[in-house]
């Protein structure tokens, strides 16, 4: 299987860049990360295009093209970025990622020969950028992925059979709408929805009560297969980009009406947020780990699910983190609460299996699709991946700073993803932030 294990010159941990906020401890992009995202300089107002996160700032590809700084490979593949969007970079496959990759980090370097004014040049401030989707995202796919939050979930509304009979032998997800996936720091809007109150028998119309967000970790799709084609899951990952934050915003009230008998519709359709950068499988290197061991007595995945490789490295060690702040805490100044923090490589299937799975009906994925995990959950009660979990249906309050308590999201409320893997022996690398605020609802 092409899982991308093998480390190059780009993870060596004793690399350090001339941007000096690459080099401080904890920072999400030092030299090692290097992710794409698509951006415009708010002075000016370019059009939108793609650049590369280096400590507090951008690189950007377009002004390093026409100061001659990337060619051959690397220069065709920056040249594929100069549009809105990263499809047609994403479209080109693994070596051309890894091609510009290196050229990048070899220009960003502390030993690199760029001088001075060039170095002014080819940056620009984080807080200077605008931020956009970083690609057309002409479907969307959100799967169940975590047995800790099924079970969870399960366990609230059918306590002596949490799980179906299907979870632990297929890849559960439903069709997400592409339409109204933001960027991180779009605002919120309460949806409207038909909600049937527990002391009623006829629904009514009006805005969510019980408004949740769901912690999740999205992958991009880079190059696609035929309609009718499969993809083996020897080559899934060679079919993926890289991933980034999701927040799969849900009204639980609406959704618990509607979902029966087919599933999510419009508890989930009205917001997604995703973070603005893409971590590409390279940068993940490092913090590939083996897959979720299954349980004594679980099932093995069907033959077109499992493979060597795959179970050897499917995982990916990554943290997700998830913040709140409200209005009153910040007008008052005060730091977002951490609610939880929740292991991705607890996931019961990989973003190979997740990915083969989709295709595995000849449905044709293609390039700068959007799947993503479902909730990210763990085995303890602080990584619990949604409110629905922490407070356990709302009958466990969350106490917050300044006396303030939580059962669902209240209006005013911003919700802050944040993820981040580390490893011995590798530079910690974050994703950034993936921000909303809850807006009122529609009169």
């Amino acid at each position: 299987m092409a899982v991308n294990t093998n480390l190059d010159e780009t993870h060596d941990p004793e690399l350090t860049s001339w941007v000096e906020s690459a080099n401080k401890t904890g920072c999400d992009f030092p030299i090692q990360n290097l992710p794409f995202g698509i951006f415009r300089r708010r002075v000016g107002l370019d059009s939108p295009h793609a650049g590369i996160a280096i400590g507090d700032r951008i690189l950007d590809l377009a002004v390093c093209l026409r100061e001659g700084l990337l060619e051959g490979e690397a220069g065709r593949s920056a040249h594929a970025c100069m549009g809105t969007s990263l499809n047609a970079f994403m479209e080109m496959g693994t070596a051309a990622r890894r091609a510009l990759r290196l050229e990048v980090s070899r220009l960003l370097r502390t030993d690199s020969v760029v001088d001075e004014g060039t170095r002014e040049r080819i940056l620009i401030p984080m807080d200077d950028a605008e931020m956009f989707l970083p690609a057309v995202i002409r479907d969307y796919t959100d799967f169940y992925a975590s047995i800790h939050h099924a079970t969870n979930v399960g366990s609230m509304f059918r306590p002596d059979n949490p799980l179906l009979p299907n979870y632990k032998w297929v890849p559960i997800g439903y069709h997400g709408r592409a339409s109204s996936i933001v960027v991180s720091g779009t605002p919120v809007r309460r949806p409207c929805g038909q909600i049937l109150a527990p002391e009623s028998d006829v629904p009514a119309r009006g805005p969510s009560r019980l408004l949740d967000y769901e912690g999740e970790v999205g992958f991009f799709v880079s190059h696609g297969n035929r309609l009718g084609e499969t993809i083996p899951i020897q080559e899934a990952e060679d079919h993926l980009f890289g991933l980034c934050l999701v927040n799969d915003w849900s009204a639980r009230d609406i959704q618990k009406w509607e979902y029966q008998p087919l599933g999510p519709f419009l508890a989930k359709s009205f917001a997604t947020s995703l973070s603005p950068w893409i971590v590409t499988l390279e940068a993940l290197a490092p913090f590939r780990v083996p897959s979720f061991k299954r349980a004594g007595g679980d099932p093995s995945p069907l033959a077109y699910l499992d493979d060597g490789d795959d179970r050897e490295s499917g995982g990916i060690d990554l943290q997700v983190e998830v913040y709140l702040a409200t209005e009153s805490m910040r007008r008052e100044g005060r730091e977002p609460v951490l609610l939880s923090r929740a292991p991705f490589k607890e996931m019961y299937w990989t973003i190979a299996q997740m990915l083969t799975h989709h295709a595995g009906n000849g449905c044709n994925l293609q390039s700068g699709d959007l799947l993503a995990s479902g909730t990210v959950s763990g085995p303890e009660r602080g990584s619990r991946g949604s409110l629905l979990e922490l407070t356990w249906r709302g009958s466990e309050p969350l106490k917050l700073s300044g006396g303030e308590t939580r059962t669902f999201l209240q209006d005013g409320d911003e919700v802050i993803m944040r993820g981040f893997c580390a490893a011995q022996n590798a530079v910690r690398i974050g994703f950034g932030e993936c921000r909303g605020i809850v807006q009122p609802a529609f009169a």
